[in-house]
């Protein structure tokens, strides 16, 4: 097996297609409306329809929250359109174990609310927008993710 294979077992373009969708969707969000898509915003400003907590109850995240509403529902219906079209509605799974997962969660929602952003707002939006502040985040980010990887898989092997 070639290492193609081994890194994408499932083929390479929907990756590349994924990608070309994600950026164009963030850019035009940008361009057409000058809002910014990251993530955890959507998170923070969802919580503001549930929680009275004053920093969920800000007026940035109460003054964006249908916008991003709708953001979201369109991650989730193009997560779903993935699954159905080129998964073939074949269940996914892991082997990692579920308590893993969890903490694994709650570390990235540590990080994003102490990177003031998440991997997409600065790796899509802040790479996209040459800030240099989202570079270093973005830096943090993989080498934290490559070590993880290292970390779970020898753990698992």
């Amino acid at each position: 097996m070639d290492l193609t294979q081994t890194l994408f077992p499932l083929g390479w373009q929907h990756y590349l297609l994924g990608g070309l969708f994600i950026g164009t969707g963030v850019a035009l969000l940008y361009l057409l409306t000058g809002l910014v898509g990251g993530m955890s915003t959507v998170f923070s400003s969802t919580w503001s329809f549930v929680s009275n907590r004053p920093f969920f109850q800000q007026e940035r995240f109460k003054g964006s929250r249908a916008w991003r509403l709708v953001y979201a529902a369109g991650l989730i219906l193009g997560a779903l359109a993935w699954w159905w079209i080129v998964a073939e509605g074949t269940p996914q799974s892991t082997e990692v174990p579920a308590w893993m997962l969890l903490v694994g969660g709650l570390f990235v929602g540590y990080g994003a609310r102490l990177g003031n952003g998440c991997t997409s707002g600065h790796g899509i939006c802040g790479l996209g927008s040459l800030q240099w502040p989202s570079l270093l985040a973005v830096l943090t980010f993989m080498a934290t993710a490559f070590i993880t990887a290292h970390l779970v898989a020898w753990r698992l092997g």
